[in-house]
């Protein structure tokens, strides 16, 4: 069996949760079968890995356009696969053509929805409308169409409800459980303007609307005094974004001295360190398919509290792993809370109980056995392999 994988990141350029989970199936994966990789940007010095880059004539229009050039330089490398597998609207284009072209299946990854992130047509426009138009014709001519999680299922069908509900399984994202435990490295906190011998409430993911950082900026507030607010964060979606974060970063720090903001992408060591020492993680996304950081924390023996909303809850065992935080959302596709001052304060009064609880560190614990026992990457590769066999056999996948 020859899989031919497509995805925009690929290591060492990962930002974003649709990169980790590439580049950990593609491990486990090549254990047992042959798989190919077509990514993009910078060449890759790695067995059956081959990057491309748009050429001279794209340089100067439309990010989606360069995205759609980019796909169709991997077309003709994929003859001679068995079947060929997209991750994300950047690579859906590539998916369905070569599999169109080759006559072999073509099987998506849902990492995320087009629909769900209308807010992306403000920062993009007709950009934003060509990769909904990628997606969703994807979607419809695809043989078959992973879900991180039942949530994100549900949404899929909800997105595009002329789908056959047959063509849509469920395969959870993994943990590499090896490399995400608890470790203690203090100095490496302190590097990060940390201290690590104080409480403290930590934020991880990049600075955009569904991950919801201005909410828990204003839920900080009501944080006790000596308890740490560690945000980090970067990649901004927008200059707008960014602004609202800076501004509500600055009204913060005027009534609390203990507010940090990295800035800097961390590295796996730094990521680990920081969710080892981290009190509480704090996960206030208003749209979330699954969420790999709640993993990485639990993993790390830090218990979550986090937003009940899309994979979440498949996530973190609500007072078993964390707190979830009951959201009323907008059914506009921006996934906004129907009533903010009231996400907000629930949000505040889940950190604090969390924070206080005295069971604290068996919630802890708990969400390391969660992770071991539900989310490693051998059994999600597995999984994987057989939709892999179905999809090439001709058999339904949900």
């Amino acid at each position: 069996m020859r899989i031919d994988l497509i995805t925009k990141e690929y290591p060492p350029f990962i930002y974003g949760g649709a990169g980790v989970h590439v580049a950990e199936l593609v491990r486990v994966l090549r254990k047992q079968i042959d798989v190919k990789v077509h990514c993009f940007g910078e060449d890759r010095n790695e067995t059956d890995t081959f990057a491309y880059r748009h050429s001279a004539e794209f340089e100067a229009v439309n990010g989606a356009l360069q995205t759609m050039a980019t796909d169709l330089s991997m077309v003709s490398a994929i003859a001679g696969a068995d079947l060929v597998h997209s991750h994300t609207w950047y690579a859906n284009f590539a998916g369905q053509v070569a599999g169109t072209l080759h006559g072999i299946p073509h099987l998506i990854t849902a990492h995320s929805l087009e629909p769900l992130r209308p807010w992306k047509e403000q920062q993009l426009g007709g950009g934003y409308r060509l990769s909904s138009w990628v997606e969703r014709t994807a979607y419809e001519g695809a043989t078959g169409i992973i879900a991180v999680s039942d949530g994100m299922r549900q949404d899929i069908l909800r997105a595009y409800p002329q789908l056959d509900p047959q063509k849509v399984a469920v395969v959870h994202n993994g943990i590499d459980l090896d490399a995400f435990q608890a470790a203690d490295n203090p100095d490496l906190v302190r590097a990060n303007g940390v201290n690590p011998d104080q409480r403290s409430v930590v934020f991880v993911g990049r600075i955009t609307m569904q991950k919801g950082l201005p909410y828990l900026l204003k839920a900080a507030r009501e944080l006790p005094a000596d308890v740490q607010l560690v945000i980090c964060a970067g990649a901004p979606d927008t200059p707008q974004i960014l602004q609202e974060v800076t501004d509500l970063v600055a009204e913060l720090r005027k009534v609390r001295d203990n507010v940090i903001w990295v800035e800097k992408h961390l590295s796996r060591a730094e990521l680990i360190a920081m969710l080892s020492a981290a009190t509480v993680f704090a996960c206030p996304s208003i749209y979330e398919p699954l969420g790999i950081v709640n993993l990485e924390a639990m993993a790390c023996g830090t218990p979550v509290v986090a937003t009940a909303t899309g994979g979440i809850p498949e996530v973190v065992a609500h007072n078993e792993t964390g707190l979830l935080v009951p959201i009323e959302q907008l059914m506009d596709g921006s996934g906004k809370p129907l009533d903010e001052g009231k996400f907000v304060a629930d949000f505040a009064a889940a950190l604090n109980e969390m924070l206080d609880h005295p069971k604290i560190a068996e919630f802890g614990a708990a969400g390391r056995r969660r992770v071991e026992q539900h989310f490693s990457w051998d059994s999600i590769a597995a999984e994987t392999i057989g939709v892999y066999e179905k999809a090439i056999n001709g058999k339904h996948i949900g």
